[in-house]
């Protein structure tokens, strides 16, 4: 697995959007302050292909994939594996709840020579290329069958975190040789045992199919084929001598076909002379058509009758006068009488009114007179009221006044002052003004009611007169217009008269249609009548068209009683004349079918001879003959055909026998651990080998790693080739070791894969601070070494300026408020 371009946001330190283009960096390092985010980087590729880092602790730890108050974190990884390009996409949400979960997850193989930089053009998930997981559970698998190494193992041999740098050197001997096994694609062994085991299965139970094949395969011996062989040539005797016998026996079959057809045309034409036979009902026919015609002349005479009389009384009824013109006279003597009495009612009730409106203009002059009365009353009252205010206004003058003053009214010196009133006298005058205003007022409201009074009366008697006047006009015009009018009980009389003529009308019309509908009843049955005449003509003409070539006598079309007489019994004379020579026709079938019956025994006895039964009936015999030729050889093919298949059979039962036991044998084979247990010893001893010759040149020839039963120890050159369990090591030493077996790892195994697992490159995730300078120096030779060979990209972490400085391509990290932050220095 190579890493090309990494985008991320909202990833753990990285808020916003980031992306490192590792396209072109072989050798690379992450380097920035303390807590940055270079970690963080590695976390992302990780992440975005297992959906886990180390360092969470599982998918527990999910939460951390968000950075501070983010709400969504995206991370995409294109790398190459193998050959091939793919992209891993992983989304992680919040929800309301505040629960983190991946929201979407997918794994897509890129088209050959995609061009990375064109993500940056806004290309939507369609267009990088095919879908090979879609869910988080489709990735697992997705990136096991792309990358060819689970989570565990790869990060113990291309993403080397930090704290955990020497799993790999202090792993169990089971855990390290899982891992192995999973580099080296040992697993294929164990798939080639199966696929062994499996072929092995199909061949077994292909050959038990061939015995079954081969014991069903009886009767196909030197014997059978011979027997075979014989009733072919049998058949095809029997063939040839039935098809000389069959010409004579079609010609006594055609003899006795021609026999029976004369026979036959004699016995049909026996049958069509005798069904010669005029209708039952032929005598009937005449008798019908001649009392339908005299019924039809008595409904005509009826018709003309009942017309003649509905003429009559339409004369009558039209001499009789206008009946509408008698009503409207009529009507108008009724007018004229209703008018009469309501002009002399109306006339009472005119002079009644007249007296009650006088009566009325009489009381509203008396009421007016009452109301002037009241008026002046009224006035008095007042005037005596404005007199006792003055006089109590004096007086309250007159008690400030002495004799000799001036008068404050005239101004005029007062000789005598008069007494002053025992009491007031305005509210005498005032309650008598109350009673005059209340007198008035009644006074006025009589008058205004009589007044009204006298008006509605007037209105009626100006109604009144009106209607008065114009039933009077009218009267006048009713006794013009009826001047020459000769009466009511008259107009009554000649409206009876009408009435009667119309009632007689109604029936004579009545009668008349009757009559029609009678006559065109008796005409139908006329038309009925003929129409059966013509279907005894019909199928007079029918018989005489069915013996025609016979040679009938003429008929007479006038009489169809007499032309069925003449054709009866010219019939009658031609049957007998048939029944003479009906005794021969007889006795030449018999005479045919004897033939036929010696000509079929002689055949049936040769199906007899070849083992045959005879033919039964109509059957052909030239027919079952070839039937039982070709039977016979079909039935030689098929033998020979089975025989054929016996030997085929036999050939493959050999070879499935043999594949079989190949099978087995490789299966038994490969089911033994020796052989993976070879491999994986040869593997360990390459890599140890590998991993001494890097240790010795990190630690100056002091140090050879080797292995026993599983375990790694070093051998201490300094220490008189002291072996030292890899426990004992300080923690100098151990980082020293573990690089080692990494580089070891990343150099060797990944040739010796026979799996998609190719370590095309490896991160360490170390500081490198606890390091001196000759050692680190001779790490950083080591790392450039690996590099330099161009089949790896080698990736590392560090906040060590000297081993920063020695590496062509730098990713610098810096962190500030907005969160983390990437910039590429370098080639």
């Amino acid at each position: 697995m190579r890493p090309l371009r990494l985008d991320l946001a909202g990833f753990t330190a990285f808020r916003q959007a980031t992306t490192v283009d590792f396209t072109d960096a072989d050798f690379f390092a992450l380097v920035g302050p303390t807590g940055s985010g270079k970690s963080s980087v590695l976390d992302a590729i990780c992440f975005a292909l297992y959906g886990t880092v180390p360092r969470w602790g599982g998918t527990r730890g999910l939460t951390n994939a968000l950075a501070p108050s983010a709400a969504e974190a995206r991370v995409r990884l294109v790398f190459e594996s193998a050959g091939a390009r793919y992209v891993a996409t992983r989304v992680v949400r919040r929800d309301s709840r505040g629960t983190v979960k991946t929201s979407n997850a997918g794994l897509q193989l890129m088209p050959q020579g995609f061009d990375v930089t064109k993500l940056d053009t806004g290309l939507t998930p369609d267009d990088l290329g095919e879908v090979l997981a879609g869910t988080p559970a489709e990735m697992d698998e997705a990136v096991l069958e792309a990358v060819g190494l689970p989570y565990d193992q790869f990060t113990s041999c291309v993403l080397l975190p930090q704290g955990q740098f020497a799993d790999f050197l202090h792993a169990k001997p089971a855990t390290r040789q899982q891992i192995l096994v999973n580099l080296l694609g040992l697993g294929v062994y164990e798939e080639i045992q199966k696929l062994a085991t499996a072929r092995a299965g199909r061949a077994e139970a292909a050959l038990a199919a061939v015995d079954r094949v081969l014991d069903g395969l009886t009767g196909i011996d030197d014997a059978a084929l011979a027997d075979a062989e014989e009733r072919v040539t049998r058949m095809t005797a029997l063939a040839a001598d039935v098809d000389a016998a069959v010409p004579e026996l079609r010609r006594a079959r055609a003899a006795v076909a021609d026999a029976e057809a004369a026979l036959a045309t004699l016995d049909a034409e026996l049958a069509e002379l005798a069904a010669v036979r005029p209708p039952a009902d032929l005598d009937a026919v005449a008798a019908a058509l001649a009392q339908a015609r005299t019924e039809a002349d008595e409904a005509d005479a009826a018709v003309a009758l009942a017309e003649e009389r509905e003429e009559k009384l339409r004369g009558e009824l039209a001499a009789a006068g206008d009946p509408a013109a008698l009503r409207l006279r009529q009507q108008q003597h009724a007018e004229r009488d209703r008018l009469a009495g309501e002009a002399t009612a109306l006339a009472e009730a005119l002079a009644e009114a007249e007296r009650q409106h006088r009566v009325a203009v009489a009381a509203v002059e008396a009421a007016r007179a009452d109301a002037e009365r009241a008026a002046q009353e009224l006035e008095a009252a007042r005037t005596a009221y404005q007199e006792a205010q003055a006089a109590d206004r004096a007086a309250a003058l007159r008690a400030h006044l002495r004799p000799g003053a001036h008068c404050p009214v005239c101004a005029q010196p007062v000789a005598e002052v008069p007494a002053l009133p025992a009491g007031s006298a305005v509210p005498a005058a005032e309650a008598a003004g109350k009673a005059a205003r209340a007198a008035a007022d009644a006074a006025n409201r009589v008058v205004t009611e009589r007044e009204r009074a006298a008006r509605d009366l007037e209105r009626t008697l100006d109604t009144a007169r009106a209607r008065h006047d114009q039933l009077t006009a009218r009267l006048a015009e009713l006794d013009a217009e009826l001047a020459d009018s000769p009466g009511p009980a008259a107009l009554r009389r000649d409206l009876e008269v009408i009435a009667g003529l119309r009632r007689d009308l109604e029936a004579a019309g009545a009668a008349v249609r009757a009559a029609r509908e009678a006559a065109r009843r008796a005409r139908y049955g006329v038309e009925a009548a003929e129409e059966r005449l013509r279907d005894v003509w019909r199928v007079f003409d029918r018989v005489r068209d069915g013996v025609a070539r016979f040679g009938p006598p003429a008929a007479d079309r006038d009489d169809v009683a007499a032309a069925w007489a003449g054709l009866r019994a010219w019939a009658a004379q031609a049957a007998d004349e048939r029944r003479a020579g009906r005794d021969a026709a007889v006795a030449a079938v018999g005479a045919a079918h004897a033939e036929t019956e010696e000509v079929a025994a002689r055949i049936g006895a040769l199906f007899t001879a070849a083992g045959l039964p005879a033919p039964a009936g109509d059957d052909d015999p030239v027919r079952l003959a070839a039937v039982a030729r070709e039977r016979a050889e079909a039935e030689h093919r098929r033998l020979v055909e089975r025989r054929a298949q016996a030997q085929d059979l036999v050939a493959q039962r050999a070879g499935h026998e043999r594949e079989a036991r190949v099978a087995r044998t490789l299966a038994g084979h490969l089911r033994a651990n020796n052989f993976e247990r070879w491999l994986l010893a040869e593997a360990l001893d390459l890599l140890v080998d590998g991993a001494s010759r890097i240790l010795r040149d990190l630690t100056g020839g002091q140090y050879d790693l080797g292995h026993d039963k599983g375990e790694f120890f070093v051998v201490d050159h300094h220490d008189a080739g002291l072996r030292r369990t890899v426990r004992t090591l300080s923690g100098g030493e151990t980082f020293q070791v573990s690089l080692a077996l990494a580089l070891a790892l990343s150099e060797q195994l990944a040739g010796m894969s026979t799996t998609t697992a190719s370590l095309e490159s490896i991160m360490l995730d170390e500081g490198f601070g606890t390091l001196d300078a000759a050692t680190l120096d001779t790490v950083a030779t080591t790392l450039e070494n690996l590099a330099a060979r161009g089949d790896r990209m080698v990736g590392v972490v560090t906040h060590v300026p000297a081993l920063a400085e020695r590496i062509p391509v730098r990713f610098e990290v810096r962190k500030d408020a907005r969160g983390s932050h990437i910039e590429r220095v370098g080639r």
